[in-house]
């Protein structure tokens, strides 16, 4: 029986479930990114990702390998891509700009419902001391900086991430058309600069500017627990 327990206190519990909470956010960030896409497309007249099965939080729906591996590591990622028909918008241009501006708002509000969990959280492991509540906490938190990550680094207008889609939108349509042809070419620019550390400052910047913006917003239910209570 010491023989077991020795081997059980080896397999580093603190680091697996660290682990799982990492790929669980993961998951529920890109999955969560990806519907939010498909919703507005469908809310917008193309039922295209309905049709495709990706009107889902499923992560197998959505997730793409590589993509998710560096949301885990670099706290940066992409999921596969929604299947969109501009044709079945009554603005073409301006139906995309909309459904690809629905991921990262998506994960905007994804990051502050985290924070204010968060916030219930602390609340209940300051002043009651639950430690089972510490293990939500960190799935909260880590959730919302993956969330916010999410959202600030498909803003960026280098194809085929969410900005480039919107900043296209306000080109003339000849220009437009033009762009979206080279836009498979974007990844492998958009690799380059990711494996380089180009956009490391810029995302990191962004990522904790949106995280310190919404703290103030999001702190409202530890004060509203302490007036319950005391």
């Amino acid at each position: 029986m010491s023989g077991f327990q020795a081997w059980l206190s080896q397999l580093q519990l603190d680091y697996l479930w660290q682990m799982l909470i990492t790929a669980a956010s993961c998951v529920l960030c890109i999955s969560f990114h990806e519907t939010c896409h498909g919703l507005m497309a469908y809310w917008l007249g193309d039922p295209t990702a309905k049709r495709a099965g990706r009107l889902t939080l499923n992560p197998l729906k959505h997730i793409d390998l590589v993509g998710l591996f560096v949301l885990a590591v670099a706290k940066f990622g992409w999921a596969k891509p929604v299947p969109v028909n501009m044709r079945n918008f009554r603005n073409p241009k301006a139906g995309m700009a909309i459904t690809a501006l629905a991921g990262p708002l998506g994960n905007v509000v994804l990051t502050a419902v985290c924070m204010m969990l968060n916030a219930v959280c602390v609340f209940y492991l300051v002043n009651f001391q639950m430690e089972w509540i510490f293990y939500l906490q960190q799935f909260f938190t880590y959730t919302a900086v993956l969330s916010a990550g999410l959202a600030v680094f498909n803003l960026f207008p280098i194809p085929p991430m969410d900005g480039s889609k919107i900043l296209f939108a306000l080109l003339p349509e000849s220009q437009y058309y033009k762009l979206m042809r080279y836009e498979r070419y974007g990844m492998i620019a958009l690799m380059v600069l990711l494996l380089t550390g180009v956009l490391d400052a810029p995302l990191y910047f962004l990522r904790n500017g949106l995280i310190d913006g919404l703290s103030g917003l999001c702190s409202w239910p530890y004060d509203l627990l302490k007036v319950i209570y005391f």
